[in-house]
């Protein structure tokens, strides 16, 4: 007998599963986070609110999108009281190159200190083409990772289809960054990009 599913209903039912796995796991409770890009329409409407609104449907973690990396240092604090009441955290942050650069990582370390943010994760490489573009970006993360390592944060990567896809000689975008970075910069797996 064959079955098939619809995309949508994979990926509904595959969002239920980390709800599964933590009510499943002996003794232990693992906090299932959201991307808030999932709820960007949303929040750019009401952020508040949003994040009101994710914390109540279960969500124990939350990762912003570069849209934060706008705000004023009052409004990070206004947003990390709202975490706390809501006994909820941000350990990541999802951005684009600028956060990492030279010029942009000061305003993102004091941003992400402020909501309790670990890891700047990088959501896009850029205009990066061939092996030898992967492999400067590398080096800009491994830079971006020495950098950070001094006010006890990292970062990271986070794929989409293209970074799978072997290049001129064979090899993939993601295992070029892997051998390209030191171990603490976070290689954040998207699976639903990756499938």
């Amino acid at each position: 007998m064959s079955s098939s599913l619809s995309r949508r209903t994979f990926l509904a039912l595959a969002g239920t599963v980390p709800f599964a796995l933590r009510g499943s796991a002996a003794g232990t409770t693992v906090p299932v986070g959201l991307e808030l890009y999932s709820v960007r329409d949303a929040l750019q409407k009401d952020l508040m609110g949003t994040v009101r609104a994710v914390a109540q449907a279960g969500y124990k973690l939350v990762e912003f999108y570069s849209p934060y990396y706008s705000w004023t240092t009052d409004q990070a604090k206004d947003v990390r009281k709202l975490l706390d009441d809501l006994d909820i955290k941000c350990l990541s942050t999802h951005n684009g190159p600028q956060a990492i650069s030279a010029d942009g990582m000061a305003k993102a370390v004091e941003l992400n200190q402020i909501i309790g943010s670990k890891y700047i994760i990088v959501a896009s490489a850029g205009k990066t083409s061939g092996a030898d573009g992967w492999k400067t970006f590398a080096g800009t993360l491994a830079t971006a990772a020495e950098k950070l390592r001094e006010h006890k944060m990292a970062t990271g990567f986070h794929n989409h289809q293209i970074e799978w896809k072997p290049l001129e000689g064979g090899e993939r975008p993601m295992d070029i960054l892997a051998k390209n970075t030191p171990k603490d910069v976070v290689l954040q797996f998207d699976a639903g990009t990756a499938i």
